[in-house]
């Protein structure tokens, strides 16, 4: 049986977190969009001097709940010389390999869209480190000042952390008790939580069962496989971690029947009732396609009627997602099954806020059309279209070829891809032509986490895209390195010495880009491509890594 919990917020206790900063005081008056960062500089470097598996590469069995695994203890002892930020507000924590964070980012705008204060961390970032932190009615990245104020005011008790540590404290670590010290102060309604990775020993799996009111699991796929116990039962087992004692679970889906088996097992084990937004009462479909000054969005229906361990029951007839794809509504059914969830526990969340709070959000990077002003800003005068998303699995690489299907089911299709060394290269490119056969692939090189160790050589991508070609017996051409700086008359000329197809088709066109890193003049010379094939206008899709969108939006806001 439920209890009710945390309908208001908890507040401050002692220590640190007494002290009712100029933070707390200032607000959130400033939008950080337009912010310079400069006086984060001293934190950036400070930052940088920490050990970051984003750009290294994570260990061998670090997420798995074994000897291999993160200690959790480092990450205690340190929110303890900090306060123990993270219990004295409720949390909703979400795990999985998929959509964790568009559901965090939809039940977040359910709890602002009903007008609480809610603070959200989630990973990674496109374009600065303040985009994991969002606190307030606004949702945008945490203010520079805040940020920068928070730091100082933690410095000396993280330098001591560090110390006693012995230097092995992580830069996700530090950031995510920064976070948590920051909804602490900002005394949010509610935190909505995302795992960095896995979940039983990720650095977020320190909220207890005392302040959790409920735990989400999304999806389990093969993304991290050798850190998560190199199977897809050792994922799930993994993110089946943040499960806690009498504490309810939403599991997004759908899974395998091993998969949610295991998850239900650990369910059981500890007392927590367990909704299935996959299951039985659960409807959705979408309608049609339309669109809004040169984006699409999806039309959809969507019911939940559940009766079993957790009613919950909500009907929306027209309800339109900007987020694209099956994917993103199922998503936005675990997101709205979570907040009936908390509605459940005595939350005041009405259908409106619910529907409000699907219909307003928007991820830069996930199925992202770019206007002809965005496009513009990055010298592309094409009449194609321009799509970015950050899909870098076979299961984001399927859902993505979903998202083209529906918006452009015919027409050139030209794609640039970029992505990290240690994902599934092979399965990614075939799952992309799986589907409608791109008429240009052009490769590319981008920096993860600001470096370079964990980049995939563009050369050795294209030469992946073109075993799978083969593998799928489609003709294609290999016209070599391109720069992007081509003139068309080049671009003419690289076609022109290619060899000729057997079938009255043209085949694929298959490049790389020979300098690295990414310029988004790849994009231009993939609108050239399509133009000197005859084929323009058509839709070109940047893909394969969100670090690689993230170069696009740096390089289109610095125009």
């Amino acid at each position: 049986m439920l209890g009710h919990r945390f309908p208001t917020a908890l507040r401050l206790p002692h220590g640190l977190l007494q002290r009712r900063s100029i933070m707390a005081r200032r607000g959130l008056t400033i939008m950080a969009g337009g912010e310079a960062e400069g006086p984060l500089a001293g934190f950036f470097d400070y930052m940088e001097r920490l050990r970051n598996y984003e750009r290294s590469g994570v260990p061998r069995g670090a997420g798995t709940d074994s000897d291999d695994g993160f200690d959790l203890g480092r990450m205690r002892r340190l929110l303890r010389r900090l306060g123990d930020p993270h219990t004295h507000f409720p949390a909703v924590h979400i795990a999985g390999t998929k959509g964790k964070g568009s559901t965090a980012a939809f039940l977040s705008n359910i709890m602002r869209a009903q007008g609480y204060n809610v603070g959200c961390y989630s990973s990674p970032h496109l374009l600065t480190i303040r985009e994991r932190i969002s606190v307030g009615n606004d949702g945008g990245p945490v203010p520079v000042r805040l940020l920068s104020d928070l730091f100082d005011e933690a410095k000396k008790a993280i330098d001591e952390a560090i110390e006693s540590e012995n230097g092995s404290l992580t830069h996700f670590e530090v950031f995510t008790a920064l976070s948590f010290l920051l909804f602490s102060q900002q005394n949010v309604d509610i935190a909505i939580i995302e795992a960095g990775l896995g979940g039983a020993r990720d650095a977020t799996n320190v909220i207890r069962s005392t302040e959790l009111a409920a735990s989400v699991i999304t999806t389990v796929g093969r993304e991290h496989l050798v850190a998560l116990g190199g199977s897809l039962q050792s994922i799930a087992i993994a993110k089946s971690g943040i499960i806690k004692q009498g504490r309810p679970v939403v599991i997004g889906g759908p899974f395998s029947e091993d998969i949610e088996q295991i998850i239900r097992d650990r369910a059981f084990l500890t007392q927590s009732p367990v909704i299935s937004a996959c299951g039985h009462g659960i409807k959705s479909f979408t309608k049609c396609i339309d669109w809004d000054n040169g984006k699409p969005y999806q039309r959809c229906y969507i019911s939940i009627k559940i009766s079993r361990d957790v009613p919950l029951s909500i009907e929306m007839h027209d309800i339109n997602l900007q987020l694209l794809g099956d994917h993103q509504r199922q998503n936005a059914v675990t997101a709205a099954c979570a907040a009936l969830c908390l509605c459940s526990q005595g939350w005041d969340i009405s259908d409106a806020s619910i529907q409000a709070g699907l219909e307003e959000t928007q991820l830069p990077g996930r199925s992202q059309f770019l206007t002809a002003e965005e496009a513009s800003a990055l010298g592309f005068d094409s009449a194609s279209t321009v799509l970015i998303d950050g899909a870098h699995t076979e299961e984001s690489a399927k859902a993505l070829s979903g998202v083209i299907k529906t918006v452009r089911p015919e027409g050139p299709l030209a794609l640039v891809v970029g992505m990290a060394s240690d994902k599934e290269h092979l399965a990614f490119a075939e799952q992309l032509l799986s589907g409608q056969t791109p008429d240009v692939v052009l490769l590319t090189e981008a920096s993860v986490a600001g470096g370079t160790s964990r980049a995939m050589p563009a050369s050795s991508l294209k030469e992946v895209w073109i075993a799978a070609a083969r593998d799928r017996g489609i003709e294609y051409v290999d016209i070599g390195g391109v720069s992007g700086a081509e003139t068309p008359e080049h671009i003419s000329d690289l076609l022109d010495c290619s060899p000729s197809s057997n079938s009255g088709r043209k085949p694929m066109v298959i490049g790389c880009q020979d300098v690295a890193p990414f310029s988004s003049n790849l994009i231009v010379a993939a609108s050239q491509l399509l133009e000197s094939r005859g084929t323009a206008p058509g839709l070109i899709c940047v893909t394969g890594s969100l670090h690689l969108v993230g170069a696009v939006l740096q390089q289109m806001g610095r125009h």
